[in-house]
């Protein structure tokens, strides 16, 4: 291992390849780690290959994008290999998090939807990226939240000369079928292929085979999502989606429809729920329980079939809906199971970053396999409690408001807050089933 390339001290080896090798290192001048890339020696001295890691960096820095990795610097060591330094992926790769096998739909999604925002930005730099794979997208922290970021454009070819490619290039599983055939002449679409393939694969574990939608490799995957994998997958390159950004669009959308789909749900089904305009009226709802083991200024909840009761500030339990839910709305077997939610305006609750506070609370077996939802815009961490877990979500979209998504003894539980107070374990405390 060396000590040092140029001026970056060598901690440890992050990866090789057939063509280059990876060293995490520290900017000793900036405080920082990045990642520092260096052509193998037998490479080194190949004027084609050389150039190639050489255009690779070129085009990560004329795209300069947030979306793939960027590069800070470019050197030669003193045998003569040359070196890019990148930005550090301190989160591993995609083809890590599919070792376990397939990823939660909405997670899936929201990640394929990041891949082709990326695309979309490499495309508009005029750039072709030819070999989307798992081992190629990033993930890396940045102020605290999660960033996606495209990586490895060894591969990579300028879009205005794409009609004239004669070499056969990329990885199989994740190639468009024109690029099997030298000459086959590429466009934006070839990449379109690949991450409709990259999805696939973050759905069922496999990547394509055939025509068969990822619904038949896996039960649950709605059909708008089906249609979109296998239109990204077309054979031909007319009936894909036009572009990276239109894939990008569709897959967001498909994202979120769980998450319409939770706040309907989630949130209470049915229309029976009490309205309560002060917490005196709880008792004349069937909705309040004995104060027995509530703080003073809290308020005690139960669902319609007091299977479920919890404690919150008087202030938050002015309106109530506690008819029940739908575990589907959390990836389980859907049925009505006991629910109730309760806030100062539930309306405006069920708004992700705006909003008052409140609390959701639902019993269903299997809780441990749920997919918990995901708030995009905050930054997440995560503890164990007696009995659970709990997902804390802060600093979300630049305002106060903050989620915590709980499971615990058969329940979850999701609290929105808004200021700096966090009530998360005086909740969970005082939740009874």
């Amino acid at each position: 291992m060396p000590a040092r390339i140029g001026r970056y001290r060598v901690e440890r080896r992050l990866g090789a390849g057939a063509f280059a090798t990876v060293w995490l290192a520290e900017d000793e001048t900036l405080e920082s780690w990045v990642a520092v890339k260096v052509l193998a020696d037998n490479w080194a001295h190949q004027a084609d290959v050389r150039a190639r890691f050489e255009q690779e960096a070129q085009v990560l820095r004329r795209a300069d994008s947030e979306r793939l990795v960027r590069i800070h610097d470019y050197g030669e060591l003193p045998d003569g290999r040359p070196y890019q330094v990148m930005t550090y992926a301190d989160g591993g790769t995609l083809a890590e998090r599919l070792g376990p096998g397939p990823l939660p739909v909405r997670s899936a999604l929201r990640i394929a939807a990041d891949i082709a925002r990326a695309t979309a930005d490499l495309h508009a730099a005029g750039v072709l990226h030819r070999d989307l794979k798992p081992s190629n997208v990033l993930f890396g922290t940045v102020r605290g939240a999660e960033r996606l970021m495209v990586a490895d454009l060894g591969l990579a070819k300028a879009i205005a000369y794409a009609s004239g490619f004669t070499v056969v290039a990329g990885t199989p599983g994740y190639m468009a079928p024109e690029q099997t055939r030298p000459g086959g002449g590429l466009d934006v679409r070839a990449d379109v292929h690949a991450i409709g393939a990259l999805t696939y694969q973050m759905l069922t574990a496999t990547t394509p085979h055939g025509a068969a939608p990822p619904s038949k490799r896996r039960a649950g995957i709605p059909p708008t999502v089906d249609r979109i994998v296998v239109r990204a997958l077309a054979a031909d390159r007319d009936r894909r989606w036009p572009t990276a950004a239109a894939l990008a669009d569709a897959l967001d959308e498909a994202a979120a429809a769980p998450a319409r789909r939770r706040n309907r749900m989630l949130h209470l089904t049915g229309r029976t729920a009490g309205l309560l305009v002060a917490a005196a009226g709880l008792a004349a709802l069937g909705g309040a329980l004995p104060a027995s083991g509530t703080p003073a200024g809290w308020v005690r909840v139960a669902d319609s079939t007091r299977t479920i009761s919890v404690a919150v500030p008087a202030g938050w339990a002015v309106q109530a809906r506690q008819s029940g839910w739908d575990p589907a709305a959390v990836g389980l077997p859907a049925g009505q199971r006991p629910g109730l939610a309760v806030a100062a305006d539930l309306s405006s609750w069920e708004a992700e970053y705006a909003g008052g506070p409140g609390v959701f609370a639902g019993a269903a077996p299997g809780l441990d396999g749920a997919t918990l939802p995901a708030h995009e815009r905050c930054s997440r961490s995560d503890r164990a409690i007696p009995g659970g877990r709990v997902s804390r979500w802060t600093g979300c979209a630049g305002t106060p408001i903050s989620y915590s998504e709980v499971v615990v003894g058969g329940i979850y539980l999701q609290v929105k807050q808004v200021g700096d107070a966090d009530l998360t374990d005086q909740i969970v405390r005082g939740l009874h089933s």
